[in-house]
């Protein structure tokens, strides 16, 4: 029996939404890292970027448990005593509430090209409106998956 290894003639890449009201951040990275890379596929090949393009809508209204929103986030600009910081929930409140949502699901990365090729897969819009229609994105609710996956 040989090992079967994907080529890229043999990926097949389907459009999956989410709808992230309501829904856990780091349980809904964690599921999106994975359709990201393709291992809830059966032909997973770890060299190949066999993922799923995922568009995340609603970001805004993520859930963070714990004391998470008051997580400072810090930065550094390059110049001397540059270091700045912002909380998640500033960031939440803010003018880009999608970036918290990309930086979970690329800290549940591999931190290598591949990871970063597979990144480009992920569309992320702060309100209910995406320009992803012509797609016809297959509906994935991640809230029924596992009820620990909404905060009551």
């Amino acid at each position: 029996m040989k090992t079967f290894t994907a080529t890229p003639a043999d990926i097949d890449k389907k459009w999956i939404l989410i709808d992230a009201e309501g829904v856990v951040l780091g349980r809904l990275a964690s599921i999106v890292a994975m359709r990201l890379r393709g291992k809830h596929k059966a032909t997973f090949t770890p060299s190949q970027d066999m993922g799923d393009n995922v568009i995340i809508i609603n970001a805004d209204k993520v859930q963070l448990t714990g004391a998470k929103r008051d997580k400072p986030n810090y930065w550094h600009t390059g110049y001397p005593g540059g270091i700045k910081s912002r909380t998640t929930g500033q960031i939440l409140e803010g003018a880009h509430p999608e970036r918290v949502v990309m930086q979970a699901v690329k800290r549940m990365l591999p931190g290598n090209k591949l990871s970063r090729q597979q990144m480009t897969n992920l569309r992320v819009y702060a309100g209910a409106e995406h320009p992803h229609e012509a797609q016809s994105p297959e509906v994935l609710d991640v809230k029924s998956m596992n009820k620990k996956n909404t905060r009551v």
